[in-house]
């Protein structure tokens, strides 16, 4: 006889033990198109660097998951009505966050997959799930949109106090050993509030919101724009670049079936929505076949392509010969780099007119916090509201809001 038994509880390095309390939780975990963020790692090609953060996507859908329903539970004692309708559906909706996902975290979306973002394609797997499982999605998918009366559940979802966030800062510190990102996540928690349909937090959790946008600043700079790792991810754009102008031009660029078809077609965000009952979305379902394993398969096989470009980029990928990088708070000279172009044209005259797949710049920047309509609002005793920028006594509000550039430039080790 099958097991009709739908509660389980999964055991979480991160938060302990993780309940399933939703049958329809149950069966979103269950479905192939979440399986497959088991195989795509939450920090991409980060663990060149820190050799623990391997963790996947899929642990941190749950461990977000996981937040939200403590904070449910939370805002349920200090009076706050949630239905568990609702409960389910804002549990679903972050479940499913990061669904639309690609390998190797961004890196599709900058090279094969024509500017489709991965919240795009969370939608798209979404409106699928919904479909097949009989509209059962259809309040996720509102709250997902932020089209359901009740913000704060949006805003728990997607926000700068949102579970996503909660969860991976403390999972990506946990992971990669970076110590910086240990936040309190639990007591932020319990000091949500919800004032005129916002998310707030009660005076008493001041300190623990400092710490927790002075971490996420950190592991920003210190772990997912570390230097090294944006090398390694540039590498793997240029490979994946270069695989997909040879495809364009007909040459064979072997890969699994699900990659081909990415290589070998114009994808943009009209292919994921176009389709119909009597036309399935054949972009759609490979997508849903396709993770790090796709990537590092095809680098492998490349190593030996007859094009020395992306042999070399695929060697570099597969062995972590990476590019040299180096950063700084101005943008690099056009001179300085038109030299370094020209020593690579000199060393490898074969492959003279790719050298901007070797030799380039570019930029990297992050906003540690956003004042405005949705930013992080502290409730004191008396009932005021005050931003975190100003009620704090340590943070300053310019060098929290201001958007922090660094310039970046690349270029293989032997031109040093």
């Amino acid at each position: 006889m099958i097991s009709t038994n739908k509660k389980k509880i999964v055991n979480d390095p991160v938060h302990g033990f993780i309940n399933i309390n939703y049958p329809l939780i149950f069966d979103l975990i269950e479905h192939p198109f979440f399986q497959r963020l088991r195989n795509i790692k939450q920090l991409g090609l980060t663990y060149l660097v820190y050799p623990g953060a391997t963790h996947s996507r899929l642990q941190h859908a749950l461990g977000a998951m996981h937040l939200l329903d403590m904070a449910i539970d939370t805002l349920r004692t200090k009076g706050l009505v949630i239905t568990n309708e609702e409960a389910e559906a804002a549990c679903a909706a972050i479940l499913l966050h990061d669904v639309g996902h690609g390998p190797f975290s961004h890196a599709l979306e900058y090279s094969i997959v024509n500017g489709v973002s991965h919240e795009v394609l969370s939608k798209c797997f979404m409106q699928q799930l919904n479909k097949e499982l009989s509209d059962r999605l259809a309040l996720a998918i509102k709250i997902f949109d932020d089209n359901y009366p009740k913000k704060f559940l949006h805003q728990l979802i997607s926000g700068q106090l949102d579970m996503d966030r909660m969860d991976y800062i403390k999972r990506d510190s946990f992971f990669s050993g970076v110590t910086e990102g240990a936040i309190g996540s639990d007591r932020i928690i319990k000091m949500l509030q919800v004032v005129d349909d916002n998310l707030v937090v009660e005076a008493k959790g001041i300190y623990s919101i400092e710490k927790f946008l002075i971490a996420r600043r950190l592991m920003y700079w210190q772990v997912y724009l570390h230097k090294t790792v944006v090398a390694a991810e540039q590498t793997l754009i240029k490979m994946l670049k270069r695989a997909k102008e040879l495809a364009k031009n007909k040459v064979d660029v072997s890969s699994t079936p699900s990659l081909n078809y990415f290589l070998y077609n114009d994808i943009s965000i009209e292919q994921f929505t176009s389709h119909s009952p009597e036309n399935p979305n054949d972009t759609l379902k490979y997508f849903s076949q396709l993770d790090d394993s796709d990537i590092m398969i095809a680098a492998k096989l490349w190593i030996n392509h007859p094009d020395e470009t992306l042999s070399r980029l695929a060697h570099m990928v597969t062995n972590r010969k990476l590019l040299s990088i180096s950063l700084k708070n101005t943008p690099f000279d056009h001179e300085q780099i038109k030299i370094y172009d020209d020593k690579f044209k000199s060393l490898l005259p074969e492959i003279a007119e790719h050298s901007n797949y070797f030799v380039f710049s570019d930029s990297i920047s992050i906003h540690a916090y956003q004042p405005g309509d949705e930013s992080i609002k502290i409730l004191y005793n008396n009932g005021l509201l005050s931003d975190i920028a100003e009620a704090s006594d340590m943070l300053n509000a310019k060098a929290l809001s201001d958007e922090v550039k660094k310039y970046f430039f690349c270029y293989p080790k032997e031109l040093r």
